[in-house]
């Protein structure tokens, strides 16, 4: 019996790797990276320059999550220990110099506010990462929205 499904199984990965295949061929796929082969692609990835410590970047639209201005390279979240938590608690913020955590991350799916992070906001690179110097991967003609930057 395990035989017969595993036979099933293999006939279906085999026809599924064709059709893919057939299709590529016949030039009905289309990649973002165009006609690019992966392979030059991936020769010499070049690494994209953290910026340190600096100014945050301005956010693009209303409710975007800020953007961490340093590294966080060999920091540590999990679901006993938060490296973030020790400057940019409540209780530290001040003494790091830092950010301190918004008031929206003590709420809820219900809107209760509580005395700690809700565990839904706990793991913050989930929504905040690291800025870098980096083009887009794709053109695009996106703007800030213009209420939110700053007039110079």
């Amino acid at each position: 019996m395990k035989t017969i499904h595993l036979l099933g199984a293999s006939l279906i990965v085999f026809s599924v790797m064709g059709l893919s295949t057939a299709i590529a061929e016949e030039g009905g796929m289309k990649s973002l990276r165009g006609s690019n082969p992966l392979e030059e692609d991936s020769r010499n990835p070049t690494m994209k320059k953290w910026v340190k410590n600096d100014d945050p970047i301005e956010r693009d639209y209303v409710q975007q999550p800020p953007l961490i201005p340093h590294s966080i390279k060999g920091y540590k979240i999990n679901i006993k220990f938060n490296k973030c938590l020790t400057c940019h608690s409540w209780a530290n913020y001040k003494e790091a110099k830092a950010t301190k955590i918004s008031q929206t991350h003590f709420s809820d799916r219900e809107e209760n506010v509580m005395a700690n992070i809700a565990a839904r906001r706990y793991f913050c690179t989930q929504c905040h990462v690291p800025q870098a110097d980096a083009t887009p991967l794709v053109e695009n003609t996106f703007e800030s929205l213009k209420t939110i930057k700053r007039v110079q």
